[in-house]
């Protein structure tokens, strides 16, 4: 007897596409253990399997890129604890699975403000990702959070933007320009920080600062934010 994973493996089986696979390679996505499967129809799948811990933790488990974002959707925040969490991140193997794991489920556990410190300060690329991925999405979805909170986010990234790896010093770019995004005052304090960035002595510090006060002293912010 199929039980639900085997049916969700199969479905995504029978989607596969080795030149969607090529497309994806080009874009940097691991695709190791990838079918090529488009996004519309992960979010069909995971349509009818809301809130299922324990398909989530099976689906992970499998290994399959496609089949982890699945899981990604479909896991419940209430039951997701700190071992999950340290398990999932040292799992990451590409960007879009990170992103995806952020956005979908682990912004929306109470644990990942404090992950968000701890994971920027890691070595590993994709946990490294993890930490300032979780400040942008913070910045975007906690609608009611005081800029105080975001400001102990600006030493940090301050301290890691010399990275030189792409995948983390775009992620604090990100951080940056969303965090500088919510309202006029802190605009004004993230346009400060990047303005200190651009005088490092770091080519790699001074991408994310140009990149980011381009948006961040666009007309279309400045607009916004008034």
């Amino acid at each position: 007897m199929m039980t639900k994973t085997d049916e969700i493996l199969k479905l995504l089986k029978s989607h596969s596409s080795e030149e969607s696979r090529m497309g994806m390679s080009r874009y940097g996505i691991n695709v190791e253990k990838a079918f090529g499967t488009g996004i519309p129809l992960l979010r069909e799948i995971a349509k009818h399997h809301r809130k299922d811990h324990e398909l989530a933790l099976e689906l992970w488990k499998s290994g399959f890129h496609e089949a982890r974002i699945i899981a990604t959707m479909i896991d419940d925040p209430a039951k997701v604890d700190e071992l999950q969490m340290e398990a999932w991140v040292k799992d990451f193997n590409s960007w879009d699975l990170c992103d995806q794991c952020i956005m979908n489920l682990f912004e929306d556990i109470p644990l990942a403000w404090s992950k968000a410190f701890e994971w920027s300060g890691k070595d590993e690329m994709f946990v490294k990702r993890a930490g300032f991925v979780l400040m942008a999405r913070f910045a975007v979805s906690d609608k009611k959070a005081r800029d105080e909170v975001f400001l102990p986010f600006f030493p940090i990234i301050f301290q890691h933007a010399d990275d030189n790896r792409q995948l983390v010093r775009k992620a604090i770019n990100w951080a940056l320009r969303q965090i500088g995004k919510r309202n006029k005052t802190i605009n004004a304090i993230a346009i400060e920080q990047a303005e200190k960035l651009l005088k490092m002595e770091s080519k790699n510090a001074k991408w994310i600062a140009t990149d980011a006060l381009k948006e961040l002293k666009s007309e279309a912010v400045q607009k916004r934010l008034k």
